[in-house]
Formats: structure tokens, C-alpha cells, sequence
């Protein structure tokens, strides 16, 4: 395996323990019911997914402008 290679799959398994002890931290230290965690993470991929559609929507316009003005 290449060093930069390593490099990135180290940084990722180390963000994702960081993660786990931060939420087992959250539940333990300071007493967070585990089902309002799974509610913080829904409404966050609630949106996170707003934002790629409105993105996405961005996009689209932006192209369907410059082709309609590309046409004159």
C-alpha cells in the first residue's frame, strides 16, 4: 500500500473513533439518552440532504442560464 494511501485510510479510521468516543462520551459524562443522539443524527442528514438539493437546483439554473444566453 502506498504511503499516501495509508496516510488517508489512517486519517479516516481515526476520525471515525473520534466520533464514536465523542457520542459515547456525550451518553456517558454527560447523561445524553442515546434516542435524542439518533435524533440530532436524522435532523442532520435531514439537511445535509436540503442542501445537496438546493445545490443540485443551483446547478441546473446556472447551466439552463448560460445555455439560454449561449443561444443569442
Amino acid at each position: 500500500m502506498a504511503k499516501r494511501r495509508r496516510r488517508h485510510v489512517r486519517t479516516l479510521i481515526l476520525g471515525v473513533l473520534a466520533m464514536g468516543v465523542l457520542v459515547w462520551g456525550a451518553v456517558d459524562t454527560f447523561e445524553v439518552p442515546l434516542e435524542r443522539l439518533w435524533e440530532l443524527f436524522l435532523q442532520t442528514l435531514a439537511v445535509v440532504a436540503v442542501l445537496i438539493l438546493a445545490a443540485a437546483g443551483a446547478a441546473v439554473l446556472w447551466i439552463l442560464l448560460r445555455r439560454l444566453l449561449k443561444r443569442d
